[in-house]
């Protein structure tokens, strides 16, 4: 009888699943992507005598998204290791330090506004997910790095034809506490917490509206940034920080303007001042701005120059040294990784000027050349030439090739030459004693990520 029922049932309800409106959608992705790298000097010149590495690292990931009228929800896993990381023996939970699986998003968004109204929409996304905006210089993904970067955070989104209005909110804690909020900002682990390798906040507040051009974009940020107090205490002979109640914060504003004119020419800029204190209670007064020009000579080639700078220095007792957040550094200051990543250099702040061409050979074919030259942005004493200060980094060459083997499929390899200077190897720079001359890295990657799209 029971059986019967249930045929009954599907009887019914199946002609009105299959006419009625699409209602809901299921994604699934995963991901798998080896890098193969060769370094001898990537981040830092080496050492006199020290030998180059090469390493193979993998990302292994698992994305589904589900979507409704009102609700949509995401979760992505990735485990993230080197080859040969694991004896083939043990399977255990990798340490903090070998990073391992984890949970990389996890998080839902809730549309707030009446699902009926076409013209706008407001909804908030909460949870674990991936922050990028405009050109991903001060908030992106980070996705060249195999762990990449999220944040915990309460996002509200209103959109409206054009016009995009975004407010964020995150407030992080070590562990569930009986008492008290104090939050140590430098966890276990080789973790670069913030663009320039900084500790990581405790809390932050951001608010970003942006507009849509006929063809590109205009948009304003205002991000706010909380870094836990602490005083310096001996422990063992050893200096220690010793975190204590309390908050500094670094207000971070600025404009972004991107557009294309003329069907060829493309503009790129953007100005942000930094204020407030830094990670360790200085006073800030920091400014980044940039400009980018590219040109499309053809369908298939196009060449572009363009110049960033991020403020550096002291007066006082007040820091110039502009920190660029929470971005994506591998995409605009040298492939090789030596400002802005995880190796620091200093606080004398950066000017690169460069060129870039690329070349569309074929549907899946393409290449790419940059050439950068970078100087610090503050005179800082030469080793080399005692009494006299010096500006020049060197020079770093850049090229990229990708073949999209196939809609899944994509194949990438690169080489980077650093130039270095002896500025570069000073200890208020790099800290590298006798270093060799200029440095090397090449890397080559295979990323397959089939996607599939179910509607029901």
């Amino acid at each position: 009888m029971k059986k019967k029922s249930w045929y009954a049932t599907a009887y019914i309800l199946l002609p009105l699943a299959f006419s009625s409106p699409l209602q809901a959608q299921f994604n699934i992705s995963w991901q798998l992507r080896n890098r193969a790298e060769f370094r001898s000097g990537q981040g830092a010149p080496l050492p006199e005598n020290a030998p180059p590495a090469f390493f193979i690292s993998q990302r292994t990931g698992l994305q589904v998204s589900y979507n409704t009228q009102r609700l949509k929800f995401g979760l992505a896993l990735r485990d993230v290791r080197v080859w040969g990381q694991d004896v083939s023996t043990i399977n255990k939970i990798s340490t903090q330090q070998n990073n391992g699986v984890m949970l990389h998003e996890a998080w839902a968004e809730i549309l707030l506004s009446d699902s009926s109204a076409k013209q706008y929409a407001l909804s908030l996304k909460t949870g674990r997910q991936e922050l990028a905006y405009d050109d991903q210089r001060l908030i992106g993904n980070l996705d060249w790095l195999q762990q990449g970067r999220r944040h915990d955070l309460a996002l509200l989104k209103y959109e409206k034809q054009s016009w995009t209005l975004h407010s964020g909110f995150a407030f992080n804690q070590n562990k569930e506490a009986a008492s008290g909020t104090i939050y140590n900002s430098e966890p276990p682990g080789n973790y670069a917490a913030s663009t320039n390798g900084g500790a990581m906040y405790k809390s932050m507040e951001f608010l970003y509206t942006g507009k849509k051009l006929k063809n590109g974009s205009v948009s304003f940020l205002f991000f706010a940034d909380q870094f836990n107090k602490y005083y310096h205490d001996s422990v063992n002979n050893t200096d220690a920080k010793q975190f204590q109640k309390g908050a500094w914060t670094r207000m971070t504003t600025g404009a972004y303007f991107n557009n294309r004119f003329f069907d060829a020419l493309s503009i790129t800029a953007g100005l942000y001042h930094q204020f407030g204190k830094n990670a360790s209670g200085q006073q800030i007064d920091a400014w980044m701005s940039n400009l980018y020009a590219q040109y499309a000579v053809t369908k298939k080639i196009a060449i572009g120059a363009g110049m960033d700078h991020t403020s550096g220095g002291i007066t006082g007792t007040t820091s110039h040294a502009f920190d660029p957040l929470y971005g994506t550094p591998h995409k605009f200051w040298g492939l090789m990784d030596y400002f802005y990543a995880g190796s620091g250099f200093g606080n004398g702040g950066l000017n690169d000027y460069y060129v870039k061409g690329k070349w569309k050979l074929t549907d899946k074919y393409a290449l790419s050349a940059d050439i950068h030259q970078f100087f610090s942005d503050s005179k800082i004493a030469d080793p080399l030439h005692p009494g006299s200060a010096n500006s020049n980094f060197g020079q770093e060459i850049d090229v990229v090739a990708v073949l999209n083997w196939s809609k899944d499929i994509t194949l990438e390899g690169g080489y980077s030459h650093f130039f270095t200077t002896s500025l570069l190897s000073s200890p208020a720079v790099k800290n590298i004693s006798h270093p060799q001359p200029g440095a090397n890295w090449a890397y080559i990657m295979i990323n397959i990520k089939p996607e599939y799209f179910f509607k029901f």
